[in-house]
This record gives structure tokens, sequence and C-alpha cells, in this order.
């Protein structure tokens, strides 16, 4: 009876841990928290998304620039005019019945504000769209970390459950021994029991978390969720936690939403400086060097030469367009205060999250000798118990206590350093240096 309700409790943590091991395999190659933060950015649509942004915007600001150059193109026209038999011929606004175009042309804004302001708007934009692409990536980050530390916090409370469980058919052994010698009642193994098969159940919960956690990390690493991995136990090597003042600066100078937000502060004020443009003249310069003939050669019948350049400098004037200019000025200037306003809620958010992030960096790594303390004197409490147990000195519900303040004070260590790591991990992203 006993060995059946022994193996109806094993079967299912065994089957669970068989289908994990079937479809996630073994000897599967382990990843890096680094390796992890890789694969991801190769298969997050979303940060992708923010990348290709940036790459638009670069190619944006390289098209800006080209506008400021001279251009250079080569033109070839033909006009024929229906005739009226005299060598004249009908002229509408042709120099004659055939007229040939042929001429490479020149031409060049000399002075021209707003295509240097859209140049440099270009510029502050390329800019704001890679710290948007940094704070892609920076949400990506933080979930990669999440999901990497749930995963290898899982596989840590496996492992203590499969202690725990070994701990309890131990003490079962004992019971049953000191049953036997007559030194303990059968309400004590009863009680054993009880307590193996509520660690086993633990074991069983603990390996469905590994599943899930894997399947869950899987969809951001991989294309085909059920690759194989593994991840690497890095709990034991966290880094202290930096000085404040080293945290603030390079939060100052890293951090993506601060760059994003003051690029996007520089982006409208370009703005507005194109905008104001429109009130200033454009003054252009023009280069011809060709044929327009009506014939299509170099000399003409009368040995006079086609060939040759001309040169023009067009000043334009603004002078009414019904308000539009300063339309867009406003336009501008709202978009600019709306920046600005962007920019101060990010700087507060900055130093609120920075507060937060690192207050909680601090509390977790101030607990974590006492959490190891905890872990330690829970393994020698349970060891002293069992041996005031076996001497009949306490009963069997101190043993079972002992053994489930051991069981949680093990996981309580583990999430205290998955804590700490993940509130590093944070400060980390916050200051742009993950």
């Amino acid at each position: 009876m006993k060995a059946g309700r022994k193996g109806r409790w094993f079967v299912p943590m065994r089957l669970v841990a068989l289908w994990s091991a079937a479809m996630f395999g073994q000897g599967s190659p382990v990843l890096t928290l680094q390796d992890a933060l890789v694969r991801a950015k190769k298969v997050a649509q979303q940060y992708q998304s923010a990348v290709i942004t940036a790459e638009l915007a670069h190619e944006d600001r390289v098209q800006a620039k080209a506008g400021l150059l001279p251009t250079l193109n080569w033109f070839n026209q033909y006009i024929y005019t229906q005739g009226n038999g005299l060598p004249s011929g009908i002229f509408v606004s042709n120099d004659g019945v055939h007229v040939y175009n042929n001429y490479a042309l020149v031409h060049q804004d000399l002075i021209a504000p707003g295509k240097m302001a859209d140049y440099r708007r270009a510029i502050a934009a390329e800019a704001a769209a890679r710290a948007k692409a940094d704070i892609a990536a920076r949400g990506l980050t933080a979930t990669v970390v999440q999901d990497y530390y749930t995963l290898l916090s899982a596989q840590r409370k496996s492992a203590n459950a499969q202690q725990s469980v070994k701990e309890a058919r131990a003490f079962l052994d004992v019971t049953r021994k000191l049953e036997r010698g007559g030194e303990a009642a059968h309400s004590d193994v009863v009680k054993a029991e009880i307590t193996v098969a509520q660690r086993e159940r633990d074991g069983q919960d603990a390996e469905l978390a590994i599943a899930r956690a894997r399947i869950g990390f899987g969809i951001l690493l991989f294309a085909d969720y059920t690759q194989a991995f593994s991840v690497e136990d890095n709990l034991g090597t966290a880094p202290p936690l930096p000085e404040r003042a080293q945290v603030d600066e390079m939060a100052k100078r890293n951090n993506p939403d601060i760059r994003a937000a003051l690029a996007t502060v520089r982006q409208e004020e370009f703005e507005v400086r194109s905008a104001r443009a429109a009130y200033f003249p454009i003054f252009s310069l023009d280069y011809f060097y060709g044929i327009n003939a009506n014939q299509y050669a170099i000399w003409n019948r009368e040995h006079d030469r086609n060939l040759g350049s001309v040169a023009q400098g067009t000043l334009t004037i603004p002078v009414w367009n019904w308000g539009a200019t300063r339309s867009k000025v406003r336009q501008g200037q709202l978009r600019l205060e709306q920046a600005r306003m962007d920019l101060s809620l990010a700087q507060r958010t900055l130093l609120a999250n920075l507060d937060a992030f690192y207050l909680e960096a601090q509390a977790a790594a101030a607990q974590l000798d006492s959490l190891r303390r905890s872990a330690d004197l829970a393994a020698e409490s349970l060891r002293l118990t069992l041996l005031r147990y076996e001497a009949g000195e306490v009963t069997v519900l101190e043993v079972v206590d002992a053994q489930s303040t051991l069981a949680q004070a093990r996981n309580a260590e583990d999430d205290g350093l998955v804590r700490y790591r993940v509130a590093l991990a944070s400060l980390e992203t916050l200051t742009g240096t993950f």
C-alpha cells in the first residue's frame, strides 16, 4: 500500500521530467545572459522595427545633405513645331520648327536657409531614432533578464525540491527503523510518508515551472520555441553594487530616454528654423553646357558653333502665401514646446527610477548575507533536530517543521540572489551600460 502511494506521487513528476527532457533535450547548448540578449535581438520584431526606423532616418539625413550639394543632370530634348512653309515656321514658344536641347545642367542653391535647417533637423531625427532603438533594446533587455532569471530560479528550486525529497525519504527510513525497534510510533511513519508525498508534489511543480519558463523564454530567443537550450547559472558571481554617484553619472551620459528626448528637442528647434526659412529669399545658380539649337549638330549650316554654355542666377523672394508660413512656424513652436515638456518628464522619471532601482538593489544586496546565513542555520537545525529525534528528545512534528524551514530558506536564498541580479540589471539598462 505504501509502495502504491509512493508510486502514485512519483510517476507524474517522472513523466514531467521525461517530457521536459524530450522537448528541450539533454546536453543542449548553455546560453549566457549575453548570448540570450544577442539571440533575442535577432528575433524580436519590435526591436528590429526600431532599428529599421533608425536606418530610415539615416537615409533621410543622407538625402537632406545631398540637397545642399550641387547636382549634375544631362538634359536631352527634341521639340517639333508645325511649319508654315517658311524657314521661321509657326512659333509658339519655341525657337524654330525643330529645336534640339542636349546639355549638362549644374544646379546649386547658394542661399537656401530651409534646406540647411532641414539637414540639421534630419541629423537630430536620426539621433532620436537611434536613441529610440536603444530604448527598444533596453525594454527587450529587461524582458530577457527577467525571463533568464525566472528560468534559472526555476532550475534552482527544482534542485532544492529534489534535495528536499531525498531528505524526506531519508527521514522516512529513519522512522521505519525506529518503528521496527519499538522506539517510534506508527503515526511518525505516516507523518513522514505524508511529508515525502508533499515534497514529491513540490518537485512536480518545480519541474513544471522549468518547462513553462523554457517555453516563455524560448519564444524570445528562437523562431522555433522548442529549440533545446539551457542557461548558465551566474547567481553566485554577481558584481558588487556601484556607488550612487557613479550610477548617476552614467545615467546622465548614457540613458537612452534622455538622449531621445534631447534629440527630439533639437529636431523640433530645426523644424521651427525650417518653417521660418520660408520667409527668406532663395538664390540659386544654374550652369548649362551643350546644344540648344534648331539642328542637332555642333556646327550649323552657316558654320556657326551650336555648342556653348549659359549661366543664370535666380533669386526667389517670397511675398504672400495666405499665412501658410506663419501657420507652419506656429506648428513648429507647439511641437517644440511639447518636446521640451517630454524632456522634463524624462529627466524626472529617470531620477525617480534611479532612486527606486538603486534602493531595490541596495536592499537586495544587504539581505544576501542574511539569507545565506539563514539557509546554513536551517540546515544545521535540521541536522540537530534529526539527532534529537533519534535520541527520543523531540517529536516528528519538529523534524517536519525543520525540513520545511530548510526548504523555504533554500528557496528564499535563491530568490534573494535573483532579486539582486534583476535589480542590478535594471540599473544597468537604465544607465545604458548593459
